[in-house]
């Protein structure tokens, strides 16, 4: 059951992400039957102000650090990407921690994964961040599996969540579990937000094209890129790049971490999410300029690669979310 809730604050802090935890847990909505929570916003120096990453505008915790022992969740929300690297001040570090052995429930909101990979909360476990940062947490912490394409990832005692919206949908899962669906579709009726969402964050990351080492590759890989429409054979693109076959495949593999035909897919993909976003045009002729010569190949591909349909993703991200991307007659 939850019921105080504490929020570790450091800075520069994201207000979103910050705002995000407040709406959820900080506001008091018992006048629609909804619970309340004992909500305390914490930071290694109460009363002191801190920056956030808006200009002009700080927030100042008005708890210490020794209020996260006995809380039921300790919140990490984003803080700036600048502290990513070097971390944050070490009494947050051990008081994340020792809210940690007590037994709170650790939710962390887009970067503020890195918190608690620092009092290390990953090690062994699953967990995810914005898709910006997911290389950097991995390399940071080795000994944990980072997710890219979630939400959010439940861990039990440990709840990590993608950038920004997604935080809305960690602490709702959490309301969820901890309390009930009807406390859950509450608040989120109250924030007019969808009480859960489908699909992850797979549908934002851009695939630009992998710098090479090798001149003749990275020529080969802009063609192939400026003529997606067209057939590629191995022999051809091989010959074009002035290889053997045996040797471009080597190579190919060891400049983009991927074979031809993977590669190609996901280019092919990400030419059609620009032209949902940008045109009006039908999902076949959307099919023929990328490549893939069928709507139905189309949507195989772009479901598997994106996590949604190319209707839907030019529902949430078209300029002209109306119009018709499935075949006309």
């Amino acid at each position: 059951m939850l019921s105080k809730v504490a929020v570790v604050t450091t800075g520069p802090l994201a207000m979103f992400e910050f705002g995000v935890v407040c709406e959820v847990f900080g506001l008091d909505r018992t006048s629609d039957g909804l619970p309340a929570f004992d909500f305390r916003v914490c930071g290694a120096e109460p009363g002191k102000p801190l920056r956030s990453t808006t200009p002009g505008v700080t927030i100042t915790p008005e708890y210490g650090l020794e209020e996260l022992t006995g809380a039921d969740l300790v919140a990490i929300p984003a803080y700036h990407s600048s502290l990513l690297g070097s971390g944050v001040d070490p009494r947050i570090v051990a008081g994340v921690r020792a809210a940690s052995d007590a037994g709170a429930i650790i939710l962390t909101v887009c970067s503020g994964a890195f918190l608690a990979g620092a009092a290390g909360l990953l090690d062994g476990r699953k967990c995810t961040t914005h898709w910006r940062y997911v290389s950097q947490l991995a390399e940071m912490f080795p000994e944990t599996t980072v997710d890219p394409d979630v939400l959010y990832v439940d861990e039990g005692n440990l709840i990590t969540s993608a950038g920004t919206a997604a935080g809305i949908d960690a602490c709702l899962h959490l309301v969820r579990r901890e309390i009930g669906s009807a406390a859950a579709n509450g608040i989120a009726r109250r924030m007019v937000v969808p009480p859960q969402r489908d699909g992850g964050q797979r549908q934002f990351i851009e695939r630009p094209v992998a710098a090479c080492t090798s001149d003749g590759l990275s020529a080969t890989l802009l063609w192939m890129n400026e003529n997606l429409e067209l057939p590629h054979t191995i022999d051809e693109l091989a010959a074009r790049s002035t290889m053997s076959t045996r040797t471009f495949a080597r190579r190919f593999a060891a400049e983009t971490g991927t074979t031809p035909v993977k590669w190609l897919t996901n280019q092919r993909v990400l030419y059609a999410k620009h032209l949902l976003e940008d045109t009006d045009d039908g999902l076949e002729p959307i099919a023929a300029q990328a490549g893939f010569g069928s709507g139905a190949l189309l949507r195989h591909h772009f479901q598997r690669i994106v996590g949604i349909a190319p209707t839907e993703y030019r529902r949430r991200f078209g300029s002209n979310p109306t119009a018709d991307a499935e075949p006309t007659e």
